[in-house]
C-alpha cells in the first residue's frame, strides 16, 4: 500500500509588529518562516496520516482553527506618534491595555520627539499623535495636518543637575536667571538637540536669555528625554527635563540628579492629542484615532492619567482636574 502524504507550505511575508514593552519592535514572518516549515507543517502532515480525513476535510479544520484563534497580527491597529516622556515615563503602559481591552484592538506606538512625531503625521505614517508643543500642535492644525486636537494633561520643566550644584542655580528667581548663571560660569549643559517639545521650549527659554549657547559647555546630543537624563546624570552636566520622565527614572534609582530650579509659570508643559486629517490621508484609521482622542479626555482616561504615580508622585495632570 503507498501511503499519501499532505504537504503544507506556508509564504507570508507581510510585517509582524510585536506589541511589548517596546512598541516599536517589529519582525518578519520570513524569519520564523522556516521554523513553521520544519516543524508545525510536518506535524500537519503526521496527524493527517494517523486520521481518517480526506485532505480538503482537513485543511478546511485547520483553516477554521486559525480564523477563531485570531492572532495577534490579525487585530486592527491604531498607529500613534508621541513623545518620548510619555513612553520613559511608562505612562503609555499604564493607559494603553485599558483601551486596547475596550476598543479590541492594539496600539503601535512610536515615542520620538514631538518634531518628529508631527513630521510623521503629516506624511501620513500615523493615524494619530500625542505631543507637547503647543505653537508647533496650532501651526499643524491651521496648515490642514491635524483635525480635533484636545487638551489632554499636562505638568511642568524642571532644570536638573549635579547634587553639588557648581553654578549655585537652586537660589535663582526664575529660569531666566538660572540659564544665566549656568552660561556664566561655562557649567556643562546637555540640550536634547532632537526637535522634541522639551527642546523647543529650551531654545525659548534660551532665547529669551538673550544669549547664543554654543561652546563646549553646551552640548545638543540629539536624544530622547531618558537618554539625555541618564547622558547629563554620568557626565554631572545640567539639563532641562519634564518632570515626568524624572520623577520615573529617579524613582528607579537610576539617575542622582537633582532638580535645582522649579516654579516658573514659563516651565508649564501642556499635552495635547490630534487626529490626522482624513481629508489629506484617506487611508488613515481616522474613527480609531477619535475613539483613543475620546477615551483620553474622558473621565475613565482623566482618572487613569491622575492614578499614573511614582513614589506618591503623580507624574502628570489630568486636564480636567486630579
Amino acid at each position: 500500500m503507498i501511503k499519501k502524504t499532505a504537504h503544507f507550505t506556508c509564504s507570508i511575508e507581510f510585517p509582524l509588529f510585536v506589541e511589548a514593552r517596546n512598541p516599536c519592535l517589529e519582525m518578519s514572518f520570513e524569519q520564523i518562516n522556516c521554523d513553521l516549515s520544519d516543524k508545525i507543517f510536518p506535524a500537519f502532515n503526521r496527524i493527517l496520516l494517523e486520521s481518517k480525513m480526506n485532505q480538503t476535510t482537513f485543511f478546511l479544520s485547520i483553516l477554521f482553527f486559525f480564523c477563531l484563534s485570531s492572532p495577534p497580527w490579525a487585530q486592527e491597529r491604531l498607529k500613534l506618534a508621541t513623545t518620548t516622556s510619555t513612553a520613559n515615563s511608562g505612562l503609555l503602559d499604564h493607559l494603553h491595555p485599558f483601551f486596547e481591552k475596550e476598543v479590541g484592538i492594539r496600539i503601535h506606538a512610536i515615542a520620538v520627539g514631538t518634531g518628529k512625531a508631527l513630521k510623521l503625521a503629516q506624511n501620513g505614517d500615523v493615524d494619530v499623535v500625542l505631543v507637547h508643543a503647543r505653537q508647533a500642535e496650532e501651526a499643524f492644525v491651521k496648515a490642514g495636518h491635524g483635525v480635533n486636537r484636545k487638551e489632554v494633561m499636562y505638568n511642568d520643566f524642571v532644570i536638573v543637575g549635579p547634587v553639588t550644584d557648581p553654578s549655585g542655580i537652586s537660589g535663582s528667581e526664575n529660569v531666566i536667571q538660572a540659564l544665566r548663571t549656568i552660561a556664566a560660569q561655562k557649567s556643562l549643559w546637555y540640550s536634547r538637540g532632537d526637535d522634541s517639545g522639551t527642546h523647543k521650549k529650551e531654545m525659548s527659554l534660551w532665547q529669551e536669555t538673550g544669549l547664543k549657547p554654543g561652546n563646549a559647555w553646551f552640548q545638543a546630543i540629539g536624544q530622547g528625554m531618558g537618554k539625555t537624563l541618564l547622558a547629563a546624570d554620568e557626565k554631572k552636566a545640567y539639563t532641562l527635563s519634564d518632570r515626568g520622565t524624572y520623577i520615573a527614572l529617579s524613582t528607579e534609582n537610576r539617575i542622582e540628579l537633582k532638580i535645582l530650579h522649579e516654579g516658573d509659570s514659563r516651565l508649564f508643559n501642556p499635552y495635547g492629542v490630534i487626529a490626522v486629517n482624513p481629508k489629506k490621508h484617506p487611508h488613515v484609521k481616522f474613527e480609531l484615532a477619535m475613539k483613543y482622542i475620546d477615551f483620553l479626555t474622558s473621565p475613565k482616561g482623566q482618572s487613569l492619567i491622575g492614578s499614573f504615580r511614582m513614589n506618591g508622585k503623580i507624574l502628570f495632570h489630568p486636564h480636567l482636574g486630579d
